[in-house]
């Protein structure tokens, strides 16, 4: 009896010496499976493709390239890279470069700083007219034109150039009448005449008359038939209706002026930029028919209203054109200065992978091991991006070299295969 109770012991002892063995075997496969290194065979062009052995690419028939990679991450990883589950701070892919593709590799690294940027909008612009600087050479009193001094649209006229001769019956009514009220108040210094000469004269002036006209018309005791009217402004003939038979009722214009001397500058932001631009920010000019010269205005006008067409954001300046060298049409190029709000998490732009669906960075994590994040970015300058999220002060990032990484990461399947 004691016999066979010895006989059982040693029975169930060889029963769990034997799982306890299997079960170390079975950890050991799963360890070597973990360490193994896979080979495969993928075209450069096509990395979907992915072949046991080499050859030619099914697509476009270049040789395949082989590639090995080593999957030494623990089974935890290993288990949570199969079911996706990742936190929002994880990897998107995580590269290590064997030596034989370090000593190829000489990556410049950038720390993750914060800094001021400052902004240059380039704008291109076009010269307009003045709207503010319109005017008009009116008829002040009905009459039919004799005379045009001014030959064509175009020509510049200043203040107090003759413009037309006009026959009024009204006009030469009322020089007549200055006349009889300034012979009257010579010959009599009285109050009644005085105030009839000056309502004479002010009636002259009103209706466009010069005094050393109405002056010479004393002097030689008569009022001509033709009276000329002399320009009340400076400007280019934009609209010429005076013409020589041509009867004109009060109010209607003989020209219409553009005046120069000021000159608008209209210029378009695109809508990346639009929300940076405001009133009073300086902006610098030049011309392309005036090279070497600068010119500098300043931001009077911003449009309420994208353009839904072009997508941009028309702003305006006002600068002065004394010389009247700046002419309405000429093109502009113009730059706008805009210093960033705050202090910004920034990277190079040269760090910066676009794949169209993602920004991508790689981070150093060692000598040859890398890692692919994902970011946010905001405004760009003076080669630096701005970083909405997705860093932290300090990170290394890859600077010179990205690219071979995102070769090699796309050879590895992109960077869709850690997301959800």
């Amino acid at each position: 009896m004691k016999r066979l109770n010895r006989l059982l012991v040693l029975l169930v002892l060889l029963i769990i010496s034997y799982s306890c063995f299997e079960k170390r075997e079975v950890n050991k496969k799963r360890t070597e499976f973990i360490n193994e290194i896979e080979v495969y065979y993928t075209c450069s062009m096509h990395p979907r493709v992915k072949e046991n052995e080499n050859g030619k690419c099914p697509i476009c028939h270049m040789n395949l390239t082989k590639v090995e990679i080593k999957n030494n991450y623990s089974s935890n990883v290993a288990s949570s890279f199969a079911k996706k589950k990742l936190s929002a701070e994880s990897i998107i892919r995580k590269i290590k470069l064997q030596k034989s593709q370090l000593k190829h590799f000489k990556p410049e690294y950038f720390p993750v700083t914060l800094k001021t940027l400052n902004k240059k909008i380039r704008l291109l612009g076009t010269v307009l007219q003045s709207e503010e600087k319109e005017s008009k050479i009116p008829a002040r009193i009905s009459g039919r034109v004799e005379k045009v001094y001014v030959k064509s649209t175009g020509s510049m006229i200043k203040k107090g150039d003759p413009v037309v001769d006009i026959y009024s019956p009204k006009l030469i009514t009322a020089g007549e009448e200055y006349l009889i009220a300034k012979k009257s108040y010579q010959k009599k210094k009285s109050t009644e005449y005085k105030e009839m000469l000056e309502q004479s004269m002010e009636r002259l002036s009103l209706w466009g008359i010069r005094r050393f006209q109405y002056q010479s018309w004393f002097k030689k005791e008569n009022v001509p038939r033709s009276i000329t009217i002399y320009s009340s402004a400076n400007g280019i003939v934009r609209k010429r209706n005076a013409i020589v038979g041509k009867y004109f009722k009060e109010g209607q214009n003989f020209f219409e002026l553009s005046d120069l001397s000021d000159v608008w500058v209209e210029m378009d932001v695109y809508e990346q930029d639009a929300a940076l631009v405001s009133i009073g920010q300086s902006v610098k000019l030049q011309f392309t028919a005036m090279p070497g010269e600068f010119i500098t205005g300043e931001v009077d006008f911003v449009a309420p209203v994208l353009d839904s067409k072009s997508r941009t954001l028309k702003i305006r300046t006002t600068i002065k054109n004394a010389s009247g060298k700046i002419k309405p049409g000429m093109v502009a190029d113009g730059t706008l200065n805009v210093t960033l709000a705050g202090r910004s998490l920034v990277i190079p732009r040269s760090a910066l992978i676009d794949t169209g669906k993602r920004k991508v960075v790689w981070i150093k994590i060692n000598d040859s091991t890398f890692r692919a994040k994902e970011i946010e970015i905001g405004q760009e300058a003076e080669g630096y991006i701005e970083v909405k999220s997705g860093l932290s002060v300090g990170d290394d990032v890859v600077m010179e070299g990205s690219f071979l990484l995102d070769a090699q990461a796309q050879l590895f399947g992109g960077y869709h295969e850690f997301n959800d």
